[in-house]
Formats: structure tokens, sequence, C-alpha cells
């Protein structure tokens, strides 16, 4: 089974060699209209839903062993690193109240720093892991880049590291209270970028303009708790906004901020961020929550939602399939060949089938917890354990096949790392054929030998 190819046809996204035409068909999720064999790009937070690497990317690294470089983050910070123009961007904050926050740039090829962009927080909340701290990820733009901050800040950066603009939206639309904080990474339709802010009291919608930081519309946000990030979504003749949250998924029209759609057959979806099938479809995942014994009724809202118009032109959304038994955790379901690849809380990786929803598969794996979203490599799966191993499942017979580290584990047996410390692993990105790992403090570049 040529399993890349089929991936080609089943997904809406192709990988990260494609021509020149699905660069042009795909401008959605690229902002930057080069080729990715030109500069290697992973330009928002889950890289838009596309969670593919190219067959080259390493399997086997340690300490000791096809780690290139590493590099140093001022302060903490639990957001995904973005890939674009060469260098590498990502979000921290420091000082006891999170009083700072930070917007540093580093070169791709050496870890080297590029620039650095300290704004003061100008609604400073105690520094703990209980809350979110530089939760949300920043963006790639056409010519720099667009960060947010839990504490209110908006910036519009140049390439180069210069402040374009700046916002603060607690002054201009009142405090931000959210249980945990603010996690929400920014989106973007190539034209506008999406500001989510799901707050306890009035939560709200932006799009503002990419090069001024203006608003072009405000809307309602969704009006229940959530920590995942709104997701663009194909759909016949356009695109939605789709935004979930406990309880509630909605679909706003990207152009006006116009609620489209509502959907309310799910529950404890608090943490995924939708994952773009094809037109029309998404993938949603939902937790079973702690302290529950049974994935019950959290495992049927794990599953594919489809998106149809009416004779009238309005829009419903409904569930094509539901899982059975399969749950999520912070990680977002994805499409892994002809199946939908899902991690729950404990490590366990569950296959099922792309079109039915039928299981195919469970496999408890070494990676643990996972709280990064797994990333698809030709015929292997990688699963980024928040302790720091890193899993990878062959997608032909469901073995691990490696199990990684990208630093020696202090912790004792049975223990896991300092709850909210630096050694947790939070997300990875693709760069070419590099990975790009990121901790509360570090970044790590993994490359073959």
């Amino acid at each position: 089974m040529n399993q890349p190819k089929q991936r080609r046809n089943r997904t809406l996204f192709p990988s990260c060699h494609f021509s020149a035409f699905v660069i042009g068909t795909c401008l959605c999720l690229i902002l930057n209209a080069r080729s990715f064999a030109e500069v290697p790009q992973w330009n928002k937070f889950q890289n838009g839903g596309q969670f593919e690497g190219p067959d080259q990317m390493p399997t086997e690294w340690s300490p000791e062993r096809n780690i290139s470089w590493t590099a140093a983050i001022p302060g903490y910070g639990q957001s995904s690193p973005i890939i674009s123009d060469n260098q590498i961007v990502v979000t921290s904050t420091s000082g006891d109240n999170k009083d700072d926050y930070h917007v540093i740039s580093y070169a791709l090829d050496s870890g080297k720093k590029n620039w650095q962009i300290d704004v003061k927080n100008p609604t400073p909340y105690k520094n703990s892991p209980m809350v979110s701290r530089a939760a949300p990820s920043a963006l790639a733009i056409k010519d720099g880049y667009v960060a947010f901050f839990e504490g209110g800040s908006l910036i519009g950066i140049s390439t180069s590291g210069e402040k374009q603009w700046e916002r603060d939206l607690v002054q201009e639309y009142g405090p931000i209270e959210a249980r945990h904080g603010l996690a929400s990474s920014l989106e973007s339709d190539g034209n506008r970028v999406f500001v989510w802010v799901e707050r306890s009291e009035d939560p709200y919608v932006l799009a503002i303009d990419p090069t001024s930081g203006e608003t072009l519309w405000k809307s309602a946000g969704v009006g229940a708790t959530s920590w995942g990030s709104p997701r663009m979504v194909p759909v016949d003749g356009g695109s939605h906004l789709v935004c979930s949250a406990i309880g509630k998924i909605i679909g706003l029209d990207p152009e006006t901020g116009d609620r489209l759609w509502e959907f309310d057959g799910i529950s404890n979806n608090s943490s995924n961020t939708p994952t773009p099938v094809r037109p029309g479809q998404f993938l949603i995942g939902a937790s079973e929550g702690r302290g529950q014994n049974s994935s019950g009724n959290a495992a049927a809202s794990n599953g594919l939602i489809q998106l149809t118009q009416q004779e009238d032109g309005t829009w419903e959304a409904a569930f094509q399939w539901q899982a059975e038994k399969a749950t999520s955790s912070f990680g977002s379901p994805v499409v892994a060949g002809e199946t939908v690849a899902i991690v729950n809380r404990a490590g366990v990786l569950y296959r099922l089938d792309l079109e039915t929803g039928k299981q195919l598969s469970v496999n408890r794996t070494n990676a643990g917890g996972v709280w990064a979203t797994p990333i698809v490599v030709g015929q292997n799966i990688f699963l980024f354990g928040y302790k720091g191993v890193t899993s990878v499942i062959s997608l032909e017979d469901n073995k691990e096949i490696a199990e990684n580290r990208c630093w020696i584990d202090d912790n004792k047996e049975g223990e896991s790392p300092a709850f909210g410390g630096g050694s947790v692993l939070y997300a990875a990105a693709v760069a070419g054929n590099q990975w790009i790992i990121r901790s509360g403090d570090k970044l790590y570049s993994i490359q073959n030998e």
C-alpha cells in the first residue's frame, strides 16, 4: 500500500514537498508565496492543521546523538515554535507576575539569537504553573510576525525584529479572565489574523489587519471554557473559522465575523483544536476528564464532523461518525494515511478508519502523557510525550520502533517533571528535514547524522 500517496488523496493538505500550483491553491495556509523547498515553514500553531513531515526526518535521537544545537529561551513559555524566513520564533514570559513578555528569533541553521522584542505586561498576574504562561503561539505573516499574550498584548513585528505596531486588548475591551488563563493561538486566512479571547464574561473574536493591527471586525465568542485555538476549515466555495469550547462548536464567516452555524452535540472538548480533513469536514477531540474511570460519553465526542449547506444557504454541522472508545488529551486527532490517530492522556494510541470511525488498533506507547499534537512522517507517527519521551510508531504494524529523548531524565522512577518546570516537552515543529522541539525554556534542533 502506497500510504503517502493515499494520504495526499485523503487529506486536504499535501506534504511539504509540493508543486507551485498546490502552493497557490493552499494560500490560506501559506502566507508567504515561496516553495517549502526554498524556505522551510511551520508558520502557525499546528501548521494550520497539516501534520506531516518529509520521509527523511530523523527517527532516532538522544542527548548524545543527532542534536545539532540547543538554544536557551529567556523566561518560560508554553507556545509552539513558528518557523519562517529561515528563523524560529518563540514567545515566553518572565518575572514574578509575568511582568515581561518576550518574542525571540533564532537562526534555523545554528540556533543563534537573531533578535528579541520585550514588552511590559499591561496586566501582571502571578507567574504560576496553574495559569497559562505565554501559551498562545505566534503567527508568521507575509513580512513578519504577529504575537499575542494572555495579558492582552498584541504585537506586529517585522522579519528583522522591529516592532511595527502594538495593542493592549485589556485597555480596549476589558480584563481577560479565564480559568487557568488564555491559551488560544493566532490563526489567519492570509488576509486577516484572528484573535480569539474566550474569557469568562463577554468573550470575543477579532479579525485584524496584519499590517496595521487595526480591527476589521469583532464578534461574540463561544461562551464556554476553551484552551483550544481557532482553525480555518475549508468548505465548498470558501472557508469557515471554527472555534471549539466545552459543549459547543461555532463556525464564523472569516470575512464578516457572522456566525454561520452552532453545534452542541458534544462535551469535554476543552483542549483540542479542529483538524481539517477535506472541504466541509474536520476532526474534533475530547477528553474523558480527570477522575473518571471510563471514557463513556467522552469517546462519542471524538470524531469526524461534516458541514453541510442547506437549500436555503444556511449551514449545519453533524457528526459523520463518533469514536467508540478513543479519547484525546491536549493533542488533537490527526489523519495518518487512511486512518485517524488519537492519543489519550496516558499515551494510548488509537487508530480508527477515516471513513467510518471503526477502531482498527489500540496500543499503549512509551510516550506517556502527550500534550503536543502528533506528527506523521511517511510510514511513521511521532508522539511527543510531555515528560520528554518521543515514541515513533510504525503505521504499517503499529509497533514502536524508537524511543527518543532530548535531555537526560533526572526524575526518579515514576516521577513526573516538576510541575511547570523547564523539562516539559510542549511542542514540535518541522523545518525541512529538521525537528525543532520546544521545552519551557529551551529549543532543540534534531537532524540526521
